[in-house]
């Protein structure tokens, strides 16, 4: 089962965040908010990496609503994260590390996670790494290795320029309606006066 699960992952999804360094405890940047993935130790703060991480991989963590967050442009070079609802958040798009306790609500919801019951925005499967790697534990029918979303993905990518599918996904840009209606000559504001 383990072989489904990168060695750092689960360390890094029990790793606690945002502490302050205590090599660097007095400079301005060390909150410790970053993960070697390499390593595979403790978290460090962005002078740690500077001289003890410069070459290794390395991944910064970020907060969203006291919960650990991060991107996906990041994460998705080591890991399939395939299955795990995504967010945008400040203009990025994130995953969240480990499951969030959500009320339950009377809302009747179309898309919830398999692990921990939480809503999704998507039709997926896992609502953060943290109950994906559940998952694989509990099912072993996915998996985080690369290898398995690239060759799909490729296969996926020849099939539809076989079948020009391509062409949909940017449709034509609609043609401009005259009906908009301008403004003509400068405004008149009503006069002044008592």
């Amino acid at each position: 089962m383990h072989q489904l699960v990168p060695p750092w992952l689960e360390k890094l999804l029990e790793t606690s965040f945002f502490s302050v360094c205590r090599t660097h405890g007095a400079a301005a940047r060390s909150e410790s908010n970053m993960y070697c993935l390499d390593c595979n130790c403790d978290a460090f703060c962005f002078y740690c990496r500077s001289s003890r991480h410069k070459e290794h991989q390395v991944i910064q963590i970020r907060r969203s609503s006291y919960h650990d967050v991060v991107r996906v442009s990041e994460i998705e070079k080591v890991l399939n994260i395939g299955g795990v609802q995504t967010y945008v958040i400040n203009s990025a798009r994130v995953l969240f590390l480990n499951e969030r306790p959500q009320p339950k609500s009377g809302k009747a919801v179309s898309h919830i996670c398999e692990i921990c019951g939480r809503s999704l925005l998507d039709a997926l499967r896992f609502c953060s790494l943290g109950c994906k790697v559940v998952g694989i534990e509990r099912n072993g029918n996915t998996s985080f290795m690369l290898e398995e979303i690239s060759s799909s993905s490729t296969r996926r990518g020849e099939e539809e320029l076989r079948e020009g599918s391509q062409q949909d996904i940017y449709p034509p840009t609609p043609p401009s309606t005259s009906s908009t209606r301008r403004r003509k000559g400068i405004p008149h504001r009503a006069p002044f006066g008592s």
